[in-house]
C-alpha cells in the first residue's frame, strides 16, 4: 500500500521541503516547484495548494473551499483527496495524522 493510500479526512498535508507554488513569468502558468522538477497547476490545483497551510485538516480544506466556491462537500472532498493523493504519489506532499 503507497503512503497516499493512508491519507484520510483528518490527515494534515503539508508541501515537502524544497517545494514551493510560484507563477512562471516565462510560461504564463502557476507551477510546484520541487528540486529538478516542475507541476503545472490549473486554478483548482491553485486553491488547494493555497489552502494548504501544514496545520489545517484534509476534512477543513474540503468544508473551506466548498464554502469559497458555494460546491458540494462531497464533491469538492473527492477532488481535493485525488488530487493530494497524486500529489504525495509524485513526491511535493506529505502530511502528518490529525488526530
Amino acid at each position: 500500500m503507497s503512503e497516499a493510500n493512508t491519507l484520510t479526512r483528518d490527515s494534515v498535508p503539508n508541501l515537502l521541503p524544497g517545494v514551493m507554488m510560484k507563477h512562471d513569468e516565462i510560461r504564463e502558468r502557476t507551477v510546484l516547484l520541487a528540486p529538478e522538477r516542475t507541476l503545472a497547476l490549473d486554478g483548482t490545483g491553485i486553491a488547494i495548494i493555497e489552502a494548504i497551510d501544514g496545520k489545517s485538516t484534509v476534512s477543513e480544506i474540503v468544508h473551506e473551499l466548498a464554502k469559497k466556491y458555494d460546491a458540494e462537500v462531497q464533491t469538492i472532498g473527492n477532488d481535493v483527496v485525488a488530487f493530494l493523493r497524486d500529489l504525495i504519489n509524485r513526491g511535493y506532499v506529505g502530511f502528518t495524522d490529525g488526530g
